[in-house]
């Protein structure tokens, strides 16, 4: 079965998160695993919300080598407007269309399609663990945070390949791929106004907790926030700037003009938004009836920090933007984390990656958002994200991401499944 059958096939299945339904994806990836003889089980951290499991190679053990393969089948919701039906799953003019082609059914079917040619090919010597895992469009708790609660092994290994990474960045004839070692980590953060309520005809005799809500949401808009490079970020931008020409080093002073010299708005607002904590006031809420001045408002704001931006930061950084009495919440506040660029994994995911690909540059990047790695890294697991796309893949297809007309060419899964191949080889075959 070709990889790009297996996508159109997963991408039929509707597993939009909320309400999620993974587990008939995971029972579709079982049979594919059952009919090759390969070991597998699935796990439901609730009813409906199941993670598959399928294991190759020889037995763990204290001096085997082990590899996670790791993606998530679950996709966010639809909006209208497509040009064709989001689970159509179709394959049409070299492309798989439809909802979670690139986020994330892509990965999880280059990983399977992959683990299917191993089980074929080749004898494995060491342990590798393919783990499509539920939930990560809602934070993984009832995915990857549930698993390393209550079944650790399951996970464990000497690292882990996941999604994460920007798509490869083209200047002129160049191209560099990324490989993701980090990650900002939300800071999601609820703010509250009180006011006093009266009639809505004579509105001065109270106070509009509406009104000031909207006060302090305009100076979140106002805000700000200095720059920071951390060195992966930095050495991402320094090889993006020696592609274009640029010969001075890199630093917090001329990081927004190197970001300027790419004219592609979704890639440089990702460069924007590794650069810098972003603070983004999404959901507000407030009032009960049109003739009632409103004594309580409530808006939730979308915080990532990055190292060293701690809660006090967060917090501090709130209370000079919003220039209003606000109560501010913080609930849950992890640090980021990250894996070791000079490491051997990083080193032969980067050669694998060359290998398969061409030779390309290879940069260290770090996601604006979240992914189920951190829980790994949290665990002393290291992680690392790939986005492998054709060298000629059209850069527009990023902004179809949570977007509309989501997508991904044949030939770019076809690489993708070859470097898990590959990966795997090299690593548990030596």
């Amino acid at each position: 079965m070709e990889v790009y059958e297996i996508l159109a096939d997963l991408i039929k299945i509707e597993s939009v998160n909320p309400p999620g339904g993974e587990t008939e994806a995971a029972l579709y990836l079982k049979g594919l695993f059952d009919e090759a003889g390969i070991d597998n089980e699935i796990i439901e951290s609730a009813p409906g919300r199941g993670s598959f499991f399928a294991r190759l190679g020889g037995e763990a053990g204290p001096s085997a080598k082990s590899l996670l393969f790791l993606s998530h089948p679950d996709v966010v919701p639809v909006s209208e407007g497509w040009d064709f039906p989001p689970f159509c799953g179709e394959i049409r003019d070299g492309f798989v269309l439809g909802r979670g082609a690139l986020d994330c059914k892509g990965l999880v079917a280059a990983q399977a399609h992959a683990l299917l040619h191993l089980a074929r090919n080749s004898r494995l010597q060491g342990r590798l663990i393919f783990a499509a895992t539920a939930d990560e469009e809602a934070a993984g708790t009832l995915g990857v945070h549930y698993l390393m609660e209550k079944h650790t092994s399951l996970l464990t290994a000497d690292f882990a390949i996941n999604e994460g990474a920007a798509e490869p960045v083209k200047v002129g004839e160049k191209v560099a791929y990324l490989i993701q070692a980090g990650e900002k980590e939300p800071a999601w953060t609820t703010l509250r106004a009180r006011g006093v309520s009266c009639h809505g005809s004579m509105p001065g005799l109270g106070d509009n907790a509406v009104a000031r809500m909207a006060r302090a949401v305009a100076g979140l808009a106002d805000y700000r926030p200095r720059t920071v490079l951390i060195p992966q970020v930095q050495a991402l931008l320094q090889g993006l700037a020696e592609m274009k020409g640029m010969d001075e080093e890199v630093d917090e002073s001329n990081v927004d003009r190197v970001i300027g010299l790419f004219e592609e708005r979704a890639f440089a607002e990702y460069l924007r938004a590794i650069t810098r904590m972003t603070v983004s006031p999404n959901v507000f809420q407030g009032g009960s009836k049109v003739n009632i001045v409103p004594d309580s408002s409530r808006a939730e704001v979308d915080i990532r920090v990055l190292p060293g931006q701690d809660r006090e930061f967060v917090l501090s950084e709130l209370r000079e933007a919003l220039k209003e009495e606000i109560e501010i919440d913080v609930p849950d506040f992890d640090p980021p984390t990250f894996s070791p660029t000079d490491s051997p994994h990083y080193r032969l995911i980067r050669d694998t990656l060359q290998g398969v690909v061409g030779d390309y540059a290879c940069l260290p990047c770090i996601s604006s958002g979240a992914t189920d790695s951190r829980h790994l890294r949290r665990n002393s697991i290291p992680a690392y994200g790939v986005s492998i796309m054709s060298p000629g893949f059209d850069p527009s297809l990023r902004q179809t991401i949570h977007g509309k007309n989501e997508r991904v060419d044949l030939e770019s899964l076809k690489l993708s499944s070859q470097f898990f191949i590959r990966l795997a080889e090299s690593y548990l075959t030596g």
